[in-house]
């Protein structure tokens, strides 16, 4: 088979506008793809671009639930599965195992949209037991993701959400979530919505490989002052922080930010789950070959000499000396420009009207 077939990429290359360099299986697969030169294959033909493919998913519930103790919210939604921007170091890659796909290529080109969203969380929602405290959309795969221009599934949650006088609060790094303002501005004047954009780097080249369909850094900046202008509450999130890729830029996002209007501000340092590990040691070798060893002993540095920790404890943030750089380092930005941190977020919980619920006898009063 050649080389450049899109549909056998299992050796690591460079591709325009993706973030993974291969689509090396997931960890419940039982078959292996290896690649074979059938001596067709020149060097100057490249290799193709994989398209992006939509299928439908018909969910039966949408209301994902956690009890982590270090993330800040207990109710998320996402309206994808997937993710089109592509961003290498995205630790919801490997859910894409799952569903028998790679999480290299396969996340960032086989996608599902979840199109009863809305349908599914007026169900919930209407359930005498809802408990009312913010939903998070964003939280696994952007909501706001390109694929949202066409689908709109995003569009009608907030829409829901708006009318029931639910709070939620969004994580994306896509200027679309601009073309809502009509439903996030009212929202924002009830204390019910607050949006966080997601800015680890202000080098736009960088930014093309580690994350190619994303808003470009400086757009992102212009979207946190575009939300401030019309009254909506907006933080920043610099995440993840790759250690010798990404830290150099804090201090400057954090200012930025600031000055455009950012009320509030996170961080998380890179994580590398299950076959994240090898897909970025796969982006470092392809993009920052001269930095691969010191980076990923860096990583280690933080996750007590392993490349992943998932504890509770340490996974967002990390341990040892590195991290404790990290952590004081971002403190004290936080305390320079005047922003609060992320855990301290309240949002109005007592406004919420429920939606009615769907009877066969109709609504008799």
């Amino acid at each position: 088979m050649a080389r450049n077939d899109p549909d056998d990429l299992t050796r690591p290359t460079r591709i325009k506008g993706r973030g993974a360099g291969s689509n090396r299986e997931g960890r419940f697969e039982s078959l292996r793809k290896t690649v074979e030169d059938d001596g067709w294959y020149r060097e100057e033909e490249g290799t193709s671009r994989p398209p992006t493919r939509v299928s439908i998913e018909r969910a039966r519930s949408i209301i994902s639930r956690n009890e982590s103790p270090d993330i800040p919210f207990n109710q998320s939604i996402n309206p994808y599965r997937g993710c089109e921007h592509g961003c290498n170091y995205c630790y919801a890659r490997p859910t894409h195992a799952y569903l028998n796909l790679s999480p290299g290529l396969d996340f960032e080109t086989q996608l599902f949209a979840k199109t009863n969203a809305a349908e599914r969380l007026r169900v919930e929602l209407a359930k005498p037991g809802h408990v009312c405290e913010p939903i998070t959309l964003g939280a696994n795969t952007d909501a706001y993701q390109p694929i949202e221009r066409e689908y709109r599934i995003t569009r009608e949650i907030i829409e829901l959400l708006h009318s029931c006088r639910h709070p939620l609060t969004i994580i994306t790094k896509n200027a679309l979530v601009e073309r809502d303002l009509d439903l996030l501005a009212p929202m924002a004047r009830d204390n019910l919505v607050q949006v966080f954009v997601s800015i680890g780097i202000l080098d736009n080249r960088l930014a093309s490989t580690l994350e190619p369909r994303a808003t470009a850094p400086h757009r992102r900046m212009q979207i946190v002052a575009n939300l401030h202008e019309a009254g909506v509450p907006c933080g920043v999130l610099v995440a993840p922080i790759i250690p010798a890729v990404t830290d150099m830029h804090m201090e400057h996002v954090l200012e930025q930010a600031a000055e455009l209007g950012a009320n509030i501000a996170g961080y998380t340092v890179l994580r590398l789950p299950h076959e994240l590990k090898g897909l970025f040691r796969e982006w470092l070798d392809l993009h920052v070959p001269d930095r691969a060893e010191h980076v990923m002993s860096l990583i280690r540095q933080m996750r007590g000499g392993r490349e992943n920790d998932a504890r509770f404890a340490s996974r967002m943030r990390g341990e040892g000396v590195y991290a404790d750089l990290i952590r004081q380092r971002f403190a004290l930005a936080c305390r320079k420009y005047g922003l609060k941190r992320s855990r301290e977020l309240s949002l109005d919980c007592s406004k919420f009207i429920a939606p009615r619920r769907d009877s066969a006898q109709g609504d008799l009063f």
